[in-house]
């Protein structure tokens, strides 16, 4: 499966270095088999800075990403991305053919934004929920959790509730063992319950 990670400028470092540790750490568990196929896009080609001043160098830009089986919006300073005419059709699009799109921390907001239609319940960083629920009052907010799996739509809190939701994520395309042996290699005390 291909497992892309969307990052941006001021994206929380966590919540897509996280997943992406999830899954390439599980693919690796599997050898040969590698289940997984995970990879950072973003707008351009170029290198992104995420928060604190990490650099990134993207594998794909949006215009030539091999197709998508799981898209995951990592969060951060997502205003900029809110307003980004090319990003929200981008992650529309992707929402439509992907088997399942699951968000980090904010990237709930650009996920909502982007698909208007968006009406299930899902979470976010406990900072941030007043703010989505003021912004977004179609979708059932939930506080308090780590993840909310609403099927096709998984989001989860922020920065290490993205590992996880990642972890989950592993359980529910794969197998709960494969996930279970994925937190003991990263020595990640794994919450199972949402």
């Amino acid at each position: 499966m291909n497992i892309g990670i969307f990052i941006y400028r001021d994206a929380e470092v966590l919540d897509f270095s996280g997943p992406f540790e999830v899954f390439s750490t599980a693919s690796r568990l599997c050898g040969t088999e590698s289940p997984f196929s995970v990879f950072l896009i973003a707008e351009g080609s170029e290198a992104v800075t995420a928060r604190a001043g990490y650099t990134v160098v993207p594998h794909y830009s949006i215009d030539d990403h091999p197709p998508l089986d799981v898209l995951i919006i990592s969060g951060g300073v997502h205003t900029q991305q809110m307003t980004n005419e090319k990003i929200l059709a981008w992650v529309k699009q992707q929402s439509e053919y992907v088997k399942l799109t699951a968000t980090v921390c904010t990237g709930i907001f650009i996920l909502a934004q982007a698909v208007e239609s968006l009406s299930c319940s899902v979470t976010t960083h406990w900072e941030d929920i007043n703010d989505l629920k003021a912004m977004f009052s179609r979708l059932d907010v939930i506080q308090g959790v780590r993840w909310v799996d609403e099927g096709s739509i998984v989001s989860s809190g922020g920065i290490s509730a993205g590992i996880d939701m990642s972890l989950h994520l592993v359980s529910k395309l794969h197998r709960e063992n494969l996930a279970v042996k994925t937190a003991r290699q990263m020595e990640f005390a794994w919450v199972r319950s949402a």
